[in-house]
């Protein structure tokens, strides 16, 4: 794993905040200062949070707050795509596909909080024995 761009949970937050981007376009001009920046500043959230968690993760403490950062930003990014769709701006179908991936990306996060040691920045000689396990036990993160 070379940068926070390699993370699953990272790549998944990313493709959501831009499918949250492109349906946001079609939300109320009366909500621009409200939902749509909202819910726009919210899903962007959980992906900068990760990568600025990752880029900690040589101190577990800082790694740890952050990644709980950026799961705060997913439950925040739920609440505003529920009003979303209790206003009409998104279908059951697009506002339930959105949140199972919120669901998905919470339950990495939470992986990830509860094992930082398996992410702490490790000296050359133990990174190269270590990158294996990593990989193998976290690869779907």
């Amino acid at each position: 794993m070379r940068g926070f761009r390699d993370l699953k949970v990272y790549q998944l937050a990313y493709k959501l905040a831009m499918e949250i981007f492109i349906e946001s376009k079609l939300f109320s001009k009366e909500e621009r200062y409200s939902l749509t920046d909202q819910i726009r500043r919210s899903s962007r959230s959980v992906a900068t949070n990760i990568a600025e968690g990752f880029r900690k993760r040589r101190y577990p403490n800082m790694f740890v707050s952050k990644m709980a950062d950026a799961d705060s930003e997913t439950a925040e990014t739920q609440v505003w795509l529920d009003f979303a769709h209790d206003c009409g701006y998104l279908s059951k179908e697009r506002h339930d596909k959105l949140m199972n991936g919120y669901e998905n990306v919470g339950k990495m996060l939470g992986s990830m909080i509860a094992a930082p040691e398996r992410f702490k920045l490790q000296n050359r000689e133990s990174r190269a024995q270590k990158t294996e396990t990593r990989e193998k036990d976290f690869g779907d993160v």
